[in-house]
């Protein structure tokens, strides 16, 4: 006879749709489409790019396995999630960023910002992005130190002391010297990735290249990143600080991390709007916070910021861009609205 009660039956409302995509699976597709950038990084800086993404995803691994341990609740190590946190929180970090801030930085990323509001899919802002504004904060001299990987490679252990460093392009911009720095770095140079920056966000080519991978693969939707860089390329071209419209467009393009937080960063499910309108309207908000940031804050990036005031508007977005329901009428729908 079947015991009946001690069966794990799992009821849920209809209708139910089936899929052979999982957590796992999905968080799969994003490693891999990470690995590009990853690659170029390894080359254009050294092996301590590997190795930094290496301790990062470990101690993010850690911190997720002990904080679940601790609180007697399932293990979700397994669901590739804060693999993804480490590498993107080592992508927006210098490659000189010493082993133990890392490691800190995934524990603000994991304990503080994902799991005290409940684990995946519950963070009110991506757990990444988060962990690089707080060691920005914290350790703001190291997280603005950029190593000159013409001259230099990054050492795996030991003091930085006696690296070249060297000013980015939007450091450049910041100040519109676009002499200086059409002089150092080319457009080509840019799309490439043989610039200065945080280790994994260099090279646009690499991260378009895992974006399309995305989009190809269903993970992401292609509104947000599109809408995210149209509109820094628009505003930066209708508005330029010095130089050409156009060549002042392209290197706001592909400057920084716009590539990374559009195609990485502001597609992330728990933080962004589930429908297509909104999902159009946050790319905007986010392209042009970043442009705002960038022309008038005192920091010479706006991506990191921009998304996560982003994730602060993505309730509100989804309460104005639900679709109406079969059979709701509009004043029914404004009701709803209202309450």
């Amino acid at each position: 006879m079947t015991d009946y009660k001690n069966l794990k039956l799992i009821a849920t409302s209809n209708p139910h749709i089936r899929s052979s995509e999982t957590t796992r699976s999905i968080m799969l597709d994003v490693i891999i489409a990470m690995l590009p950038a990853l690659v170029w990084a390894i080359i254009w800086f050294g092996v301590k790019a590997l190795t930094l993404t290496a301790v990062s995803v470990i101690g993010c691994m850690f911190w997720e396995w002990l904080y679940r341990k601790l609180m007697k609740k399932p293990q979700s190590v397994g669901d590739l999630s804060a693999v993804v946190t480490g590498m993107l929180l080592a992508f927006v970090c210098p490659v000189t960023t010493p082993y133990w801030m890392i490691i800190i930085g995934g524990f603000f990323s994991i304990i503080v910002v994902k799991q005290l509001f409940g684990g995946i899919g519950k963070n009110f802002v991506n757990p990444a992005l988060a962990g690089r504004a707080f060691l920005l904060g914290s350790y703001a001299g190291v997280m603005t130190t950029w190593i000159d990987a013409t001259q230099n490679k990054a050492p795996l252990m030991g003091s930085t002391a006696d690296i070249v460093t060297a000013a980015t392009p939007l450091a450049y911009m910041k100040t519109g010297n676009m002499a200086g720095l059409t002089e150092t770095y080319s457009v080509m140079d840019m799309f490439l990735g043989k610039t200065g920056g945080s280790l994994g966000e260099i090279s646009a080519a690499m991260l378009i290249l895992g974006g399309l991978y995305l989009i190809w693969r269903k993970v992401i939707n292609w509104q947000t990143p599109v809408a995210y860089i149209a509109t820094v390329a628009v505003l930066s071209f209708l508005f330029p600080k010095a130089g050409s419209s156009m060549e002042w467009m392209l290197y706001s393009v592909f400057g920084g991390g716009l590539m990374l937080g559009a195609f990485f960063m502001a597609t992330d499910y728990a933080t962004s709007p589930v429908t297509k309108k909104g999902q159009l309207i946050f790319g905007i908000g986010c392209g042009l916070f970043t442009v705002l940031i960038r022309y008038f804050g005192s920091y010479n990036e706006g991506v990191c910021y921009s998304i996560m005031v982003m994730n602060l508007c993505v309730a509100l977005i989804d309460k104005y861009t639900k679709p109406t329901r079969f059979g709701v009428v509009k004043s029914d729908k404004k009701e709803a609205a209202a309450k």
